[in-house]
């Protein structure tokens, strides 16, 4: 066996055509069951501006270390029970699947990538996430779907981790989790249909995991019998499962609605009836009102039929039908903070009879910009403008787009509370 530490920082190509050149320093090129192999027990290292492409089934052993600061291109099987990895300190290193046929990801060791692209041109079945990934800056979702369901795989987004391309012919149906406090959609989704849930939070130490499923979830376990008597119908056609890793405070969440795989019926709002947010509260052993509104106006990422909440725990969640509330405030829920003296503040008709209130607003990624006690029609109002919160500084008038907003009142008989969309108009 070749067990040689091996620095790349020139093109090489992998293949069972060039097996004899491991004498350079690669590592060990073996054939088990007739399928060659490149095996790695010992150090590979891919240097900044190195190229290294695999054109066979990578092995990196438990006493393997795999280091990738320069591009990397695998074109069969990845398995990695070792260490994989990227120096922390300037690496811009990319890690390119581009198989075209089904390629699988295993291995009991965590991948941990800096940039990942996955581009496979299968028609069937492009990856099969068996192992943990990490990715550290940019996963890049150019074409083939990600099955982690089957063999129970997870990526993990880090602090700084985003996603770019993602589309109905690729993300990842199975588990993802997202580490740390920035703005993140979920690139999650299932069989052909791309199903993303938006959720943030501004603690440091936050971690979430989301998966979406499209089939029923009412089973022997989650029986949509089992729930609360405000709640009319669920839907029976998807869900998602948002999981909090880590403790932290409660996130506000997007679930995105789609007309190839949400009802109609829970596509839009008619008459006495809302469509809500419903979560598996499993100490209770029913589906539970979370609230919500629902919005047809189109995000910046392109979404529409967003539905939103501030949800109070984690498990299961779908959309559901349940009777509005009826109330005799009236919320004009568009401002255009101008200074014309017409719209300039979040007005709510009515809300000064109820002096013990909340009134909190946030933007489309959850971050809280807005938040008062005794919110009145005269000289406590929203004008358009942050109050210090998560990122945005204090007195910084924010930009045009839908926001979230969250009413809580008492109306001297029981707590309310009321959520819809605001827009703010830069007219």
């Amino acid at each position: 066996m070749i067990n040689i530490a091996s620095y790349i920082n020139k093109v090489i190509t992998i293949n069972s055509i060039v097996k004899y050149y491991l004498l350079i320093g690669l590592s060990l090129l073996n054939f088990q069951k007739g399928r060659a192999q490149f095996t790695n027990a010992g150090e590979l290292s891919v240097k900044d501006g190195g190229i290294l492409s695999i054109y066979e089934d990578y092995m990196n052993k438990s006493s393997g270390s795999f280091i990738n600061d320069g591009d990397v291109y695998v074109f069969k099987d990845w398995k990695n029970d070792g260490n994989v990895s990227f120096n922390k300190t300037f690496s811009n290193g990319k890690t390119f699947f581009m198989g075209t046929s089904g390629q699988f990801i295993e291995g009991d060791g965590i991948s941990d990538f800096e940039n990942i692209i996955f581009s496979n041109n299968s028609e069937s079945a492009p990856f099969y996430l068996g192992a943990t990934i990490s990715v550290n800056n940019i996963a890049e979702f150019d074409k083939g779907i990600i099955n982690a369901v089957d063999l129970n795989g997870l990526i993990i987004f880090n602090e700084n981790a985003t996603h770019q391309k993602v589309h109905d012919g690729s993300f990842v149906d199975g588990r993802v989790q997202k580490n740390g406090k920035k703005d993140f959609l979920f690139p999650v989704g299932a069989v052909n249909y791309l199903r993303p849930a938006f959720q943030e939070s501004i603690s440091e130490n936050n971690s979430y995991t989301t998966q979406y499923f499209f089939k029923n979830s009412d089973d022997a376990t989650h029986s949509h019998l089992q729930k609360e008597e405000s709640i009319l119908k669920i839907n029976n056609k998807e869900y998602w499962e948002v999981e909090q890793t880590l403790a932290g405070e409660n996130i506000v969440l997007t679930l995105t609605l789609d007309q190839d795989t949400t009802p109609e019926e829970f596509l839009s709002e008619k008459g006495d009836t809302k469509v809500v947010i419903v979560r598996w509260d499993e100490q209770l052993k029913k589906w539970v009102n979370e609230n919500g509104a629902l919005s047809d106006a189109v995000s910046s990422e392109g979404y529409s039929n967003l539905l939103t909440t501030k949800v109070k725990g984690y498990g299961l969640f779908t959309t559901a039908i349940v009777e509005k509330e009826k109330d005799e405030l009236v919320v004009y829920n568009s401002i255009s903070p101008n200074g014309d003296g017409l719209n300039d503040k979040f007005y709510i008709k009515g809300i000064s009879k109820y002096p013990d209130n909340k009134v909190e607003i946030y933007n489309r990624w959850g971050v809280k910009v807005y938040e008062t006690k005794g919110y009145n029609e005269t000289d406590n109002m929203f004008e358009g403008y942050s109050d210090g919160r998560a990122t945005i500084s204090r007195n910084e008038k924010l930009p045009a787009g839908t926001y979230f907003y969250i009413l809580n009142y008492n109306d001297g008989k029981k707590a309310r509370e009321k959520t819809g969309y605001l827009y703010i108009n830069s007219q």
